[in-house]
């Protein structure tokens, strides 16, 4: 053999000068020199060439060089080398193993393959000659292993002996283990946090995150923001990144910290690249309401799409409602529907209503309508009174079902416990006897409560039915007050209503001026029959000196909007021939009312949230 020669003296003095070089930072030197005393069967020697592999110090990185090494020390009986050859099979990957030995066991990566049982039995040797880091290896494999392997009790024990063996990681495990333990005897609970601080102080990253939340919320503690930020940024400085969501979201807010949005959105970032699909979408969050600067939906798309593909529902909506509106992407139906069909597969009820809403619009290629239609059905169900909504909508439409009437107004009539739009819908029903019998006193009822809660188009139906005396007495001066209500919402229909009601032949005293300002307002809503009457007053001078200019302008918008009276202004007007009639008092009319561009549907609609 080449290195024979070599004594067990001889041996030890390479290795020192090996590891001396590598701790100085020549890890070419160091591992040459560390190789030569292992070919000498020297266990710590053997120890070290394995971290070397696992590491990439001064030889090209192998973890199967590195586990082959790690195993030659161990059967020699090299505690450290036992514990991380024990960390290797658990985790899976090569940097678990520090150039000192110790496991990092408390991390948020998925184990990749675990060996368990093999891991159990060279921990155990470890713990067992008195190693800390191999009693917290052991404490670890006890209570996270398989069921056939696992032991709460042993678990704790061993933890507690690596913690009084000064093991950071046995503090954090004993901290955890009594935490856990707190419900039955909350003593514990302080205890239990007393080991976690200490871990903490030991400088352990996910010791110092989670210490750093118990501060931040109160939990057996006073909250301490401060100190939690602190403890953030030492722990996020290592690459922990759920420490540096915390600290970026605090720096974001302001909390326990000087505001620093731009230093914020930069810890987000970077524990969304680490793969923390929260972190990611609160990043997509920020770039699409922009705040001090205008949303970059672009970049928020991009922020987005990573968090939706870690199965983040919120961001897989969001995603698809940048589709669906083209804002930083190019607008795509059928990639909208891809996104709400993952967020609605998660259970996600506002995604699945979206989704229904692209079938229904036909903007859609390929869908299952029966399937949409049991989400809201199941939901229904469960007492769900949105889903209640929804799914009497799909009975009305015939959405993934036979259409029935009937069905479909139970299902309002039970949405309408505590949706509005259910309550406005009902209503409709009722008036129309739609899957009811007509009843237009008790859907006055219901356009009211839907009209108390502030829904323009309930109080526009409630009023025409009070001038019309449908369902109950006329009461022109509560239809003018309903009429307002919802002309404040913005509500067009209503402000034609009230033009209407001051235009004379009703029981409110005539006001032109009045009647000519909100036909005038109704009009620029874009309100048909509103565009015509602003055009005859204009045109006689009803309420001030007459503009036949304009009135022709007023016209063509009516006609525009397919109001054949409006012709007949227009060829008045080209005839020169101005006539001197009155316009006759206005009856208002449900369809009066529905020419208001988007307002007023004629049947019910999905509910949008």
């Amino acid at each position: 053999m080449v290195f024979g020669w070599l004594k067990f003296g001889g041996a030890m003095g390479l290795l020192k000068k090996g590891e001396a070089a590598l701790d100085g930072g020549d890890p070419d030197g160091g591992f040459k020199l560390v190789a030569r005393a292992a070919q000498a069967k020297l266990a710590a020697a053997e120890y070290r060439v394995g971290l070397c592999y696992l590491q990439g110090k001064g030889v090209p990185p192998s973890r199967a060089e590195g586990r082959r090494w790690l195993e030659l020390a161990a059967t020699q009986g090299h505690g450290e080398a036992q514990a991380a050859l024990a960390t290797l099979l658990i985790t899976g990957h090569a940097e678990e193993a520090s150039a000192t030995g110790r496991s990092a066991l408390f991390t948020e990566e998925t184990p990749a393959q675990p060996d368990f049982m093999a891991a159990e039995g060279w921990a155990r040797r470890a713990a067992e000659k008195g190693s800390a880091d191999g009693q917290a290896l052991l404490g670890y494999i006890l209570s996270v292993g398989p069921e056939g392997i696992r032991n709460p009790e042993q678990s704790e024990g061993w933890y507690k002996r690596a913690a009084q063996g000064g093991s950071a990681q046995g503090k954090l495990g004993l901290g955890l283990a009594m935490l856990r333990r707190a419900g039955s005897d909350p003593s514990l609970q302080t205890d239990g946090i007393k080991e976690i601080a200490e871990a903490a102080d030991l400088g352990l990253p996910m010791a110092q995150y989670l210490h750093g939340v118990l501060l931040e919320h109160g939990v057996g503690v006073e909250k301490d923001m401060p100190r939690a930020v602190k403890l953030y940024q030492k722990s996020a400085a290592t690459g922990l990144r759920s420490a540096m969501a915390r600290l970026g979201l605090a720096l974001i807010e302001g909390r326990g910290t000087k505001p620093d949005p731009v230093g914020g959105e930069s810890w987000l970032r970077r524990a969304a690249l680490a793969g923390d699909i929260e972190a990611a979408a609160m990043v997509g969050d920020i770039y699409a309401k922009g705040g001090s600067l205008p949303p970059n939906y672009a970049e928020a798309a991009v922020w987005f799409q990573r968090a939706a593909e870690g199965g983040h529902t919120m961001a897989a909506r969001a995603l698809g409602m940048l589709y669906l509106t083209g804002a930083g992407v190019g607008r795509n139906a059928d990639e909208a529907a891809v996104w709400f069909e993952r967020a609605a597969s998660a259970g996600h009820a506002h995604s699945q209503v979206d989704l229904a809403n692209l079938v229904l619009q036909g903007s859609v290629r390929d869908a299952d309508p029966d399937r949409m239609r049991s989400w809201f059905e199941q939901a229904a169900e469960s007492g769900d009174l949105i889903a209640a909504f929804n799914f009497s909508v799909c009975l009305s439409r015939g959405f993934g079902v036979e259409r029935d009437p009937e069905r479909a107004a139970f299902w309002m009539h039970r949405a309408a416990d505590g949706i509005v739009n259910a309550q406005f819908q009902y209503g409709r029903m009722l008036l129309e006897g739609t899957g009811v019998p007509a009843d237009a006193a008790a859907a006055r009822t219901w356009f009211a409560k839907a009209g108390d809660a502030g829904m323009a188009d309930a109080l526009v139906v409630l009023a025409e039915m009070m001038v019309n005396g449908r369902g109950g007495a006329r009461d022109h001066f509560e239809a003018a007050r309903l009429f307002a209500r919802a002309a404040e919402l913005g509500h067009g229909g209503a402000m034609f209503g009230l033009g209407a009601l001051y235009g004379g032949g009703h029981d409110v005293p005539m006001d032109r001026p009045a009647a000519f300002r909100w036909f005038r307002k109704a009009a620029e809503r874009s309100h048909p029959q509103a565009q015509l009457m602003l055009g005859r007053y204009l045109r006689l001078g009803l309420a001030g000196p007459a503009d036949v200019a304009e009135a022709r302008i007023w016209f063509k918008r009516a006609l525009d909007s397919g109001l054949s009276e409006a012709a007949t202004e227009l060829a008045v007007l080209n005839a020169a021939e101005p006539p001197q009639e009155r316009p006759a008092p206005l009856e208002l009319s449900e369809a009066d009312r529905v020419r208001a561009p988007a307002r007023s549907p004629p049947g019910p609609q999905l509910i949008h949230n």
